[in-house]
């Protein structure tokens, strides 16, 4: 495996006034295996996006313990994290983050100027080819489109070729047609190059790209499906409304 998380929790607020905590991630145990591309879905607050936190080294858990390529993220020091974030961990925003006065091939190769690591020029044409962006490198964010942006993020993320890419809400700011150019690009990434994804998406159809998909609710993993189609998804969220319909009506 890549990473893991066992007995992962993390709560929020006041840690001596319990009727202000919330607890987002409630128990976690879970395992993202090599060359594998899972979604996390669930809906808001369920603690999503903070599982992918903690994993990431972003955020610290309450308790519990995360280890990314044998190493235990969750007792690193901040210099340690930002150590493993250079050379292990890759990252997609749906806000891209790109820096807006470089080019795109600027954006692609920061991180590894950054960490002063070389630049293998093969591997940043296979990149570069596989996400069609040759002929954009000489342009600015400003001067791309939106499916562009991410393509460049998506670049910049695996250029580095790091254990395993974080992507939180990749397509959510992309029309239907830029979200299957980037979708296609990260299922290739799994099937070509063996990277291992962890995405986060409120979309079913985007999820459908994934081999594995975890559901979160209050905090836990409620779902575990494997290989799931579009059909498949939207029908688990449909029974997960009407146990919540029904849990309301008994309350009431």
């Amino acid at each position: 495996m890549v990473a893991s998380a066992s007995d992962l929790t993390k709560i929020y607020g006041d840690a001596k006034d319990h009727d202000s905590q919330v607890v987002a991630l409630d128990h976690v145990n879970v395992d993202f295996l090599r060359g594998q591309m899972t979604a996390i879905m669930g809906p808001s607050g369920s603690g999503k996006s903070t599982l992918m936190h903690c994993m990431a080294g972003l955020d610290r858990p309450t308790s519990g313990t995360v280890v990314v390529e044998g190493l235990e993220v969750s007792a690193m020091n901040q210099r340690q994290l930002t150590k493993l974030r250079r050379e292990q961990i890759g990252f997609i925003f749906q806000s891209f983050n790109l820096v807006p006065t470089l080019s795109a091939e600027e954006n692609i190769l920061l991180p590894l100027q950054i960490a002063k690591r070389p630049i293998d020029r093969d591997w940043f044409d296979k990149v570069v080819e596989v996400t069609g962006l040759r002929s954009r490198l000489g342009h600015r964010p400003s001067q791309l489109s939106g499916g562009q942006q991410q393509r460049v993020a998506c670049a910049r993320a695996i250029m580095a070729r790091p254990s395993v890419i974080f992507a939180d809400e990749p397509t959510g700011n992309l029309d239907s047609h830029s979200s299957r150019e980037v979708l296609g690009f990260l299922k290739d990434s799994v099937r070509d190059y063996g990277q291992t994804i962890v995405m986060v998406t409120h979309d079913p159809r985007a999820a459908s790209y994934a081999d594995r998909v975890l559901v979160l609710a209050d905090g836990r993993i409620t779902r575990d499906l494997r290989n799931p189609s579009y059909d498949e998804i939207l029908a688990v969220f449909a029974d997960e409304g009407e146990e919540d319909a029904e849990s309301e009506e008994r309350a009431a």
